[in-house]
């Protein structure tokens, strides 16, 4: 493949994704997603912290959810109110499983304010940042969600590969 073709192919996070995603869903894991905020993302801002915004992206949680290529669309309940949610796939820095923390991070956008706070590495399966919230959408209201467990050995997080 040439350097230009290589340059004109497609992204492969929406693809990384959605087997993340199936790979929650298929071993009963709730499936997060943390995204990076900025005006193209259409998420109820109220629910938005340091910039960021954790979703709870599985079935129980969303309706007419669509992983494109472009965008993740679906429609959700935040305090009872329905709301339209709007993800440009590029803003989403990670994708993982509630129950353990497994999945994966993805290198922030370019234009991000924030890119010392998400990892700067390429795409590698991690346990996500325990100081991540996700938001509770009606499916589970009233309940807080658990925290990922924390890796052993420290106070820094520590990368776990997902086979």
């Amino acid at each position: 493949m040439s350097i230009m073709q290589a340059l004109d192919s497609t992204s492969t996070r929406p693809y990384l994704i959605r087997a993340l995603y199936e790979w929650c869903t298929d071993n009963g894991f709730t499936p997060y997603v943390a995204v990076l905020v900025d005006d193209s993302v259409q998420v109820p801002r109220e629910y938005v912290k340091d910039g960021e915004i954790v979703l709870n992206i599985s079935f129980d949680a969303t309706s007419s959810l669509k992983l494109g290529n472009d965008f993740i669309e679906f429609k959700a309940r935040f305090a009872g109110t329905p709301r339209e949610i709007l993800v440009p796939i590029g803003r989403v820095i990670a994708i993982y499983a509630r129950e353990n923390g497994q999945g994966m991070a993805f290198p922030s956008p370019v234009s991000a304010p924030t890119a010392d706070v998400v990892l700067k590495s390429a795409p590698s399966a991690v346990v996500a940042d325990p100081s991540l919230k996700a938001v509770t959408l009606d499916a589970n209201e009233g309940e807080e969600p658990p925290e990922p467990p924390r890796p052993s050995g420290g106070a820094r997080p520590a990368l776990k590969r997902v086979k």
